[in-house]
């Protein structure tokens, strides 16, 4: 696993980003059954860049917690079995790794949800990463089934991990 890793945010309270991020990531995939090594980038920044971001992505002018960046378009959620396909190229030529895409999160926003949902930073750091690691193997909140599909693996996932809302108050 390679975590390309870059804070443009600075310290953030009660929080090892980089280690976290790390251990989420593993664990996420990992419960999710991916039988590749893969590569990961993650920038953590401020509303400022991520508004940026969003409008220059999705045409949103407005800052947001998390942007997910997939590199590889699943035919199904998590159907790691399609990326055998040799067309595909989503595995690093030089390590083998699987090529995942890109995290981008709000520090700002991590701070401000962590008191407003009233759990900790890790937690919704988290919870964050976890949610942005499914977009980029597949899954997708659109529709109502999509949601509560992506809620539970959410769950299952921080469960797995023992970064609950309970210990983390």
């Amino acid at each position: 696993m390679t975590i390309d890793f870059e804070n443009e945010y600075g310290e953030v309270p009660e929080l090892e980003p980089e280690e976290l991020a790390e251990r989420v990531i593993c664990g996420s995939l990992d419960y999710l059954e991916c039988p590749y090594e893969a590569r990961v980038g993650l920038l953590l920044t401020g509303d400022e860049e991520i508004r940026r971001l969003n409008l220059e992505h999705r045409g949103i002018d407005r800052a947001t917690d998390v942007l997910s960046f997939p590199m590889t378009e699943y035919d199904r959620p998590g159907n790691f079995a399609m990326l055998e396909n040799e067309d595909i190229g989503c595995f690093d030529p030089d390590s083998g790794e699987l090529l995942l895409g890109d995290i981008v999160l709000s520090a700002d926003h991590v701070l401000a949800q962590a008191k407003e949902y009233g759990h900790s930073v890790k937690r919704e750091f988290a919870f964050l990463i976890t949610h942005s690691v499914l977009h980029l193997v597949g899954y997708d909140h659109m529709s109502d089934e999509e949601a509560k599909e992506m809620e539970r693996l959410q769950k299952e996932i921080l469960d797995q991990l023992n970064i609950t809302r309970e210990e983390s108050k």
